[in-house]
């Protein structure tokens, strides 16, 4: 699916396995969730998680990172061991208010609708603002005392496009709400695949499903759509060919955006 939506605005994304995703923007440059282990099995409360494969790329071979972009620190397919390192090393994580007081360090906590304003090199500023996900079926109330508390993000400048960064949101009704405040949306980069777990929520998906990532696209306008967090751990359950599908039953596979190498 290399080369569609593009008729949005083309902000350089390079997509490197599961939540794990490198952009520039307003001259900055931004990695989401890191993720750089090998294949391996975790335990995890109630059960075990399963990555599957590799990285497309090592920490070191990515070059100069200003900010990190993390959804959540508490589970491994969003911030692994190497991605725990990594952090070390990158000036500036935005993430939960919870999560910042768990890593310390250059970690800032952003609540809903909080901003974070970050010096573009060649002057002016880009934007940062924290924005609701629920990760799991239901409200916040019932779902945050088991997977936690988790951001996405709105990014902002002038002259810039504006780019949304979902994280481990599985809530139609947050896209609404993030939508009535800062859409349209020109590039969505969305946690997709469907992931389950049975002994959580009825093996409902802790993340959109193929199809609500379709919709969420829809809601917010979105020019283009960058997928993440659809392949390389075993509790994904929907995968590229379904992202194709659901996306071509809504009528917007042209704004569908795998980045494959070019």
């Amino acid at each position: 699916m290399a080369g569609a939506g593009t008729s949005a605005p083309s902000i350089p994304v390079r997509v490197l396995g599961g939540p794990t995703a490198l952009f520039a923007y307003g001259g900055l440059r931004f990695l989401t969730d890191p993720t750089f282990d090998p294949p391996r099995r975790y335990e995890v409360p109630g059960g075990s998680l399963t990555k599957t494969a590799p990285p497309a790329a090592a920490p070191q071979d990515l070059g100069r990172i200003d900010a990190v972009l993390l959804s959540h620190d508490e589970h491994p397919d969003n911030l692994d061991a190497s991605g725990r390192a990594l952090l070390a090393s990158v000036p500036l994580t935005l993430t939960t208010p919870g999560g910042a007081g768990r890593l310390g360090g250059g970690a800032r906590g952003l609540a809903d609708w909080e901003q974070a304003e970050l010096e573009r090199p060649g002057g002016g500023t880009v934007l940062v603002t924290g924005v609701p996900a629920v990760h799991g079926p239901g409200g916040r109330e019932e779902v945050e005392p088991v997977t936690g508390q988790v951001v996405g993000f709105v990014l902002t400048g002038e002259g810039l496009p504006t780019v949304y960064v979902s994280g481990d949101n599985a809530s139609l009704d947050a896209v609404r709400a993030i939508a009535e405040r800062c859409g349209p949306v020109d590039t969505a980069v969305l946690f997709a695949g469907a992931p389950r777990i049975p002994v959580r929520f009825g093996g409902a998906p802790l993340v959109l499903d193929s199809a609500q990532a379709a919709e969420a696209a829809r809601i917010l306008g979105a020019r283009r759509v960058v997928p993440v967090h659809y392949d390389q751990w075993s509790h994904f359950t929907e995968g590229r060919d379904d992202l194709a599908a659901a996306f071509t039953a809504a009528g917007l596979l042209d704004r569908l955006d795998f980045c494959d190498p070019r």
